[in-house]
């Protein structure tokens, strides 16, 4: 997990971008109770955090996308669920989790919203699978079935680890500076028909995308892996660094 201390941004004190990040709504236990709860892993958040920017946790509640989309600088989507396969016209894989139908609508209007106010969208997870089916793509819903590298998710509930290959010409590279990364992994679908708009950035050794981005977009940024669980700051940085102008902007 990122521990470094939060810096302020391009802007100065007081110019930190607020970043909305979301969340799904599950049932948790803590103490004496057990009920629904909005939950988004603490990493996410103190990545944001000590990125320079302000996280604040978005709730997956109908028809309040544009509303929200109005009071934020800067746009995170988060791991979580397997997206809904009827959104990209397939049935449900046997191994395919259950959907959250209320999470997909939110992050989907959210993403209309970002887009309509030109927001920068870093998605990670699940959130690359809902930035490419936003855009008209398809998923893979069950990597086993390809014969991917069991490294994707070799023990469920537990983080693993393997290699990227990064296009140095793309955003994603610029950003990175690097062609190859070890990266924290926990998945079992990924992106199969890219989507409108969008280009491959990143693969898995085994060609699996791990990584899109929209060309045209001022900051549109979606990995397939677990950033947050890294001491490497840089695409939070990044994606803090997009959102800046909009929060000086809205201050000023």
């Amino acid at each position: 997990m990122p521990t470094s201390p939060p810096s302020d941004p391009p802007g100065g004190a007081g110019r930190r971008p607020v970043i909305g990040i979301t969340a799904g709504e599950l049932v948790a236990s803590y103490g004496v109770w057990k009920e629904r709860a909005s939950l988004v892993p603490a990493d996410y958040i103190h990545a944001v955090a000590n990125a320079g920017g302000v996280p604040v946790v978005l709730s997956p509640v109908a028809g309040i996308a544009d509303a929200l989309a109005e009071r934020i600088d800067g746009l995170m989507l988060t791991g979580g669920v397997d997206v809904d396969a009827g959104l990209f016209g397939a049935e449900r894989h046997p191994r395919a989790q259950r959907p959250d139908p209320t999470r997909d609508r939110f992050e989907l209007d959210l993403l209309d919203a970002a887009e309509e106010r030109g927001l920068p969208v870093l998605a990670i997870c699940r959130g690359i699978q809902v930035v490419n089916v936003w855009r008209g793509g398809t998923l893979h819903q069950h990597l086993p079935d390809l014969g991917a590298d069991p490294d994707h998710m070799a023990v469920p509930g537990v983080y693993g680890r393997h290699r990227v290959r990064v296009d140095p010409a793309s955003r994603l590279g610029a950003i990175v500076r690097r062609e190859e990364l070890d990266v924290p992994t926990h998945h079992h679908q990924a992106p199969d028909r890219v989507g409108s708009g969008l280009v491959a950035s990143a693969w898995a050794i085994d060609g699996t995308v791990e990584g899109l981005e929209d060309p045209s977009s001022r900051y549109l940024i979606a990995v397939q892996w677990h950033p947050e669980m890294d001491e490497d700051l840089t695409l939070f940085s990044s994606l803090v660094a997009a959102a800046t102008p909009a929060a000086v902007a809205r201050r000023a």
